[in-house]
């Protein structure tokens, strides 16, 4: 079985094809949104709430999109040198694409873009104690994607004011597997 489910990713992985017409920018169909997802990369103003053990340095495992348009997030995280699993319903908002939350203070996730099968990038802007974080997180259908998915997450980061020293690379690293 273990076999199987290898051959599968590393399949999915050997066909990855980039095809910029097909992202998707507003107007998302979050039914397309759903299921599993890996963790590729993360980019803060505020390093310390990514790094392991941060609060913020979380991996989605699926995404459910709910009757009422929320999403429902899976995520695993290290806590104290235990894998904690943890579900967070993100309210919908007016807003295609935006989500709320309170955790850790009050947050707005939003989805940049996406073309459903291979990568998503979100954004939260997360405000605790009038401290306003900014979060990037990258994440694909397979556990490692190729430069073109990698260099959209960079422009993104740029684009919100975080470069090389505001990013770490998570893929593959996940303890809670």
């Amino acid at each position: 079985m273990a076999l199987l489910l290898l051959c599968l990713v590393l399949s999915l992985a050997l066909a990855q094809e980039f095809n910029p017409r097909e992202i998707v920018y507003t107007n998302f169909n979050l039914a397309r949104v759903e299921g599993p997802w890996f963790l590729i990369s993360l980019a803060s103003n505020n390093m310390t709430r990514i790094r392991v053990n941060g609060d913020l340095h979380l991996f989605i495992r699926s995404i459910e999109l709910l009757e009422n348009g929320s999403l429902m997030f899976n995520f695993r995280f290290m806590l104290h040198g235990e894998c904690v699993i943890v579900t967070v319903t993100c309210k919908k908002t007016q807003r295609n694409g935006e989500f709320s939350i309170v955790y850790e203070g009050e947050n707005k996730v939003l989805i940049l873009e996406t073309d459903y099968w291979g990568y998503i990038i979100f954004y939260l802007q997360n405000v605790r104690d009038s401290a306003e974080t900014q979060v990037l997180a990258l994440y694909g259908r397979i556990p490692v994607l190729d430069r073109p998915f990698l260099e959209r997450f960079k422009r993104a980061c740029s684009k919100y004011g975080m470069g090389p020293r505001n990013t770490i690379d998570v893929a593959e690293k996940d303890l809670c597997i």
